[in-house]
C-alpha cells in the first residue's frame, strides 16, 4: 500500500502517476461533473421558451435579472458541475516545476467555466477560460476555450472584442478548424454581428454554422434565423429557400421549428400572383394535420389573417377566437389576437366592444411596456367615446318617443310588451319541456326500478296511489303516534305535494311513469300562472312606460342639453382623438342642426370649418368662415380665422398662456382676480379642451377665499360636468379620497404638534401697510432672536382679513409669548428701556389648526376656545 501510494504522488512525474490522476479525473470525477453540466443545460433548455415572433437568438438561453451575492448559485447542478471541476483541480493537479503533468486539468477549467457561463457568474467564467489560455496553450480544446472565452465576452457586450478575436481565429486556424468547432466559432460569430447590427454580415456565418454542425436542432435553428433575416431584407424567396430546409428535417427537429418554418413561409404568399386556392389548400392540410394540434392558436391566428387579408370579416373573426380559445401560454399572440379583434369592431365604430378586446390585450402585455401604453391610452380614450356615446343614443331615443303622438307611442310600447310577455311564455315553456324531460326519464332507484329496463323492480300496473303506498315513510310532524303513512295527514299531504312536484299531474293509467302526458288541468292551471304573472308584471304594461316619459319642459330641455352636448364631445374625441372626420362632421352637423346651446355653437362651426378643410370641402370651408366672422366678429375663432399667422392669436391670446398667467396670480394669492378672469375665460372658451383646467383653478381660488364648502361643491360641479376629462377624473378621486379627510374641522391638542404660529390679524380698509410691518417684523426678528429659525409669510384668510405669520415656533408657550421675544435690554439716554417697535396684538395657533381655520375659515370658533 505504502509503495502504490508513494508511486502515485502529485508531486512526481512519473508514468503511473501521471496516468492514475488523468484516468481518475476523466473517468470520475469530470465524468460526473459533465453529467451534472448536461443536466442544467438541459433545464435551461427546457425553462426557455422559444419567441418566433422576434428574431431568435443564436444560443438557446435566457439571461435573468436576478442578482446573487458572490458564492451564490442559480442552479444546483452548475454548482455540482463547478464543484467537481475544482476538486479535479484540487486532488488531481500535478503542476510540477511550473507545468502541469496531468492532462485532464485543462478539462476540468473548461467544465469551470462552462459552468459558471450557463449559471450566468460571466466574469468568474471568463477568468477561468484565461486560465487556460495562459497555462495550457497546447491543449487539444485551445480553440473551444477561445470560442467559449468570446462567447463570454458578448454576454459582458464586448461583441467588438469578440468579433475581432473570432476572426483572427477562423483566419488563423482555416484549414484546421472543421466539424463542430467551424460551426460554433461561426455561430458565436453571428451573434456578435448581430448585437452590433451588422445582419447582413451574420448570414455568411450562419450559412458556415448551418452546413458545418451535426446537431439537427442547431441546423434548424441557424437555416431560421437566416430565413427571419432574409425577411428583414425583403428577401423573400430567399427566406423561404431557409424554410424549405427546416421542413426538409421534419420529424429530426423540434416540431415548433418545424410548424413555425411552415408559417413564416406562408407569411411570405404573395396574394397577387399566388394560387389562391392551392394556397387554401395548404392552410387547411396544416390545420387538419394531427400532429399539428399543438400548434392550432398560430394556424388559426395564421389562418384569420388570411380572411382578414381577403376582407373576409367574419371569418377572420371566427378563426380569432378560435386561436384564443387553443392559445396556452404565448401571451404576445393572445395580445395580438385581442388587439386585432378590438380594431376590427373599432373600426367599425363598435366602441365598446372595441374597449372591452383592449381590455383583454392589456392583460396578456407586459406592463408598462410601451405597446402596453399605447392600448391603455387608446382604451382610456375609447372611455369617454363610449360614455358620450350612450349619453346621445339614450337621449335621442327619448327625444324621438316624446315627439310622436300618444297613440303611437302606445303602439311602440305594446309592441314592445308583447316581445317581453312572448319571451317571458317561451322561457317558461323552455322550462317545463326541461322539467318533463327530467321526469320522464327519473327512476326509483330505492324501489329497484332499473332506467335500462323499466320492468323490473316495482309493477308499472296500477294507479299512482301505489307510489305513494310503496314510499318510504316520513318522519310524521304531528302528534300521531301511528307509524302507517296514510294515518298521518300531514306526511300525506307532503306526500301528494312530492308527487305533484317530481311526476306532474299523472293520469290513472298504465305504463304511467313512462308517459310523457300529465293531466289536462296541471298544464292549464300552468299557463294561468305565466298569463297571469305577465298580466299583473308592470312590465309587461304598456302604460308603465308611458307613465316613465318627461312631461315637463324643463325636463325635456334638459335631456336635450345633455344630448347636444354628447353630440359636441363626440365630435371633438372623432376629430382629435381618433381621426374619424367623417363622423366628426356628422355628430357637429346634427349638433348644429339640433337647436344647441349658444355656448356651443361658436366652436361647432369653428371645428366644422377646419374639417372641411382637411377634407377637401372648400366651399363649405369658405362658407362656415363667412359664417363666423359674421356673426361672432369680437371671438377668439374669427380673430384666428382672420389672422391666422399672427403672433398674437398664437401666444398672448392662447388659452394656454392665459391659464399661466392665471396661475401666478393664483400662487400670489390674488383670489379675487382669479374667480373673475377664470370665469371670464370659461365662458369665452367653451368647448375648448383647456376649459375644466379653468374650472380646477376658479374652484382652487373659491376654496382658499370662501373655504372647504366651495371647494366641495366646485370639485362636485367638475366630476359631474366633465366626467371624461384627466380634470374630471381627479375631481372624483377627491371626492372619494381626499373630501372625507378634508371635511374634518375639530382641532388638534397643542401638545401633540411640533410646529406653531403667531398670527397678526389685518381687516380690509383699516389703513396699516401690511408690508411694512412685516419688513419690520423680519429686522426685529432677525436682532433679537436667535435661537429659532423664524419665517414670516403674508396669507390671505378671507375677503377682508390677511394674516400675517411668524413659522417655526417650538412650544405654544413660546408663541404665546412671543412678544416677550421681542423685547430686549436696550435702554434709552434716561435709562428707561426701549419700547418694542412690534406692538400689534396677536395669538398663538399650532400648524395643523391653522391649516383647519384657514380650510374651513372657522377662526371665531378657534378663539373662543382660548
Amino acid at each position: 500500500m505504502a509503495f502504490v501510494t508513494q508511486s502515485c504522488s502529485r508531486k512526481k512525474d512519473t508514468f503511473v502517476s501521471r496516468n492514475f490522476h488523468a484516468l481518475g479525473t476523466k473517468y470520475n470525477i469530470l465524468y460526473n461533473g459533465d453529467i451534472a453540466l448536461q443536466r442544467g443545460i438541459d433545464g435551461v433548455n427546457d425553462a426557455f421558451t422559444e419567441n418566433f415572433w422576434e428574431l431568435l437568438p443564436v444560443e438557446r438561453m435566457e439571461i435573468s435579472e436576478d442578482i446573487f451575492l458572490p458564492g451564490q448559485s442559480k442552479n444546483a447542478d452548475f454548482e455540482r458541475a463547478e464543484e467537481k471541476a475544482i476538486k479535479a483541480v484540487q486532488k488531481h493537479g500535478m503542476n510540477i516545476n511550473g507545468r502541469e503533468k496531468n492532462p485532464q486539468i485543462d478539462e476540468a477549467y473548461l467544465l469551470l467555466g462552462k459552468a459558471r457561463y450557463y449559471d450566468q457568474r460571466f466574469v468568474p467564467a471568463l477568468a477561468a477560460f484565461n486560465n487556460i489560455l495562459n497555462k495550457y496553450p497546447t491543449s487539444d480544446k485551445i480553440n473551444q476555450v477561445k470560442i467559449w472565452r468570446e462567447k463570454t465576452n458578448m454576454r459582458l457586450n464586448n461583441d467588438e472584442v469578440a468579433i475581432k478575436k473570432l476572426k483572427r481565429l477562423l483566419e488563423e486556424e482555416e484549414g484546421n478548424i472543421e466539424g463542430q468547432d467551424l460551426a460554433d466559432a461561426s455561430a458565436a460569430l453571428a451573434q456578435a454581428y448581430i448585437n452590433t447590427k451588422s445582419k447582413d454580415s451574420a448570414l455568411a456565418q450562419l450559412a458556415v454554422a448551418a452546413e458545418n454542425t451535426k446537431i439537427k436542432r442547431e441546423k434548424a435553428r441557424y437555416h431560421f434565423i437566416r430565413g427571419q433575416l432574409y425577411n428583414e431584407f425583403k428577401k423573400k424567396d430567399s427566406a423561404n429557400i431557409e424554410f424549405d430546409a427546416i421542413i426538409d428535417m421534419h420529424r429530426q427537429i423540434p416540431r415548433a421549428f418545424y410548424i413555425n418554418a411552415h408559417l413564416e413561409k406562408s407569411y411570405n404568399h404573395d396574394a397577387l400572383d399566388g394560387d389562391d386556392i392551392e394556397f387554401q389548400e395548404y392552410l387547411t392540410e396544416l390545420e387538419e394535420n394531427r400532429e399539428n394540434r399543438p400548434f392550432l392558436d398560430k394556424i388559426y391566428y395564421r389562418i384569420a389573417e388570411y380572411h382578414r387579408n381577403k376582407a373576409s370579416d367574419s371569418l377572420a373573426e371566427a378563426y380569432y377566437n378560435k386561436s384564443l380559445r387553443k392559445t396556452t401560454s404565448d401571451k404576445h399572440l393572445r395580445a395580438l389576437s385581442y388587439e386585432t379583434l378590438g380594431n376590427m369592431y373599432f373600426d367599425r365604430n363598435i366602441y365598446k366592444t372595441a374597449g372591452a378586446y383592449y381590455d383583454s390585450t392589456m392583460t396578456a402585455m407586459v406592463e408598462n411596456s410601451k405597446p402596453f401604453r399605447i392600448i391603455k391610452k387608446k382604451r382610456e380614450n375609447l372611455d369617454d367615446v363610449i360614455y358620450y356615446k350612450g349619453v346621445a343614443v339614450t337621449n335621442d331615443s327619448i327625444l324621438k318617443m316624446i315627439s310622436l303622438p300618444k297613440e303611437e307611442q302606445l303602439a311602440i310600447y305594446s309592441v314592445y310588451t308583447e316581445q317581453l310577455k312572448q319571451q317571458a311564455l317561451e322561457e317558461e315553456k323552455r322550462k317545463a319541456e326541461e322539467l318533463e324531460k327530467r321526469s320522464s326519464q327519473t327512476t326509483i332507484s330505492n324501489n329497484g326500478i332499473d332506467a335500462k329496463n323499466p320492468r323490473s323492480g316495482i309493477s308499472q300496473k296500477g294507479s299512482p296511489g301505489e307510489f305513494a303506498s310503496k314510499s318510504k315513510s316520513i318522519s310524521p310532524v304531528g302528534n300521531n303516534k301511528s307509524s302507517f303513512y296514510f294515518y298521518n295527514p300531514t306526511t300525506v299531504a307532503y306526500g301528494k305535494n312530492e308527487f305533484l312536484r317530481i311526476w306532474g299531474d299523472r293520469k290513472l293509467q298504465d305504463n304511467w311513469r313512462l308517459s310523457n302526458q300529465r293531466a289536462g288541468i296541471n298544464n292549464a292551471v300552468r299557463k294561468d300562472v305565466v298569463t297571469t304573472n305577465t298580466t299583473d308584471d308592470k312590465r309587461y304594461d304598456p302604460e308603465t312606460y308611458l307613465a316613465s316619459l318627461p312631461t315637463k319642459q324643463t325636463e325635456i330641455d334638459s335631456i336635450a342639453k345633455e344630448r347636444n352636448f354628447a353630440y359636441y364631445q363626440l365630435g371633438i374625441i372623432y376629430k382629435e382623438k381618433f381621426k374619424e372626420l367623417e363622423l366628426s362632421k356628422s355628430r357637429f352637423e346634427d349638433l348644429l342642426e339640433s337647436n344647441p346651446e349658444d355656448r356651443l355653437i361658436l366652436p361647432s362651426k369653428y371645428n366644422l370649418y377646419k374639417i372641411y378643410i382637411e377634407l377637401g370641402l372648400n366651399t363649405k370651408a369658405e362658407a362656415m368662415k363667412a359664417d363666423i366672422i359674421a356673426n361672432y366678429p369680437e371671438s377668439r375663432y374669427a380673430e384666428i380665422l382672420l389672422n391666422p399667422e399672427s403672433e398674437l392669436t398664437k401666444d398672448e391670446n392662447s388659452p394656454e398662456v392665459i391659464y399661466t398667467k392665471l396661475y401666478k396670480k393664483f400662487d400670489n394669492q390674488e383670489y379675487q382676480a382669479v374667480i373673475a378672469e377664470a370665469e371670464t375665460q370659461i365662458k369665452r372658451l367653451e368647448g375648448d379642451d383647456f376649459l375644466p383646467k379653468f374650472e380646477i383653478l376658479k374652484t382652487s381660488a373659491k376654496g382658499r377665499l370662501y373655504g372647504f364648502e366651495e371647494y366641495k361643491k366646485g370639485i362636485d360641479y367638475i366630476a359631474l360636468t366633465y366626467p371624461n376629462t384627466e380634470e374630471g377624473r381627479k375631481a372624483q378621486d377627491l371626492l372619494q379620497n381626499a373630501i372625507p379627510a378634508l371635511a374634518k374641522k375639530e382641532f388638534v391638542p397643542d401638545d401633540k404638534p411640533k410646529n406653531f404660529n403667531v398670527i397678526y390679524q389685518f381687516q380690509k380698509g383699516s389703513g396699516e401697510d401690511i408690508d411694512t410691518f412685516i419688513k419690520t417684523l423680519d429686522e426685529e426678528i432677525e436682532k433679537k432672536i436667535k435661537y429659532f429659525d423664524l419665517t414670516t409669510s403674508k396669507d390671505v384668510y378671507d375677503e377682508n382679513t390677511t394674516f400675517v405669520v411668524v413659522h417655526g415656533l417650538k412650544s405654544i408657550q413660546g408663541a404665546s409669548g412671543f412678544a416677550q421675544l421681542l423685547e430686549s435690554d436696550e435702554k434709552d439716554k434716561r435709562g428707561k428701556p426701549v419700547k418694542p417697535k412690534i406692538t400689534k396684538e396677536y395669538f398663538a395657533i399650532s400648524s395643523p389648526n391653522y391649516t383647519i381655520i384657514q380650510r374651513h375659515k372657522n377662526l371665531n370658533a378657534y378663539l373662543k376656545l382660548e
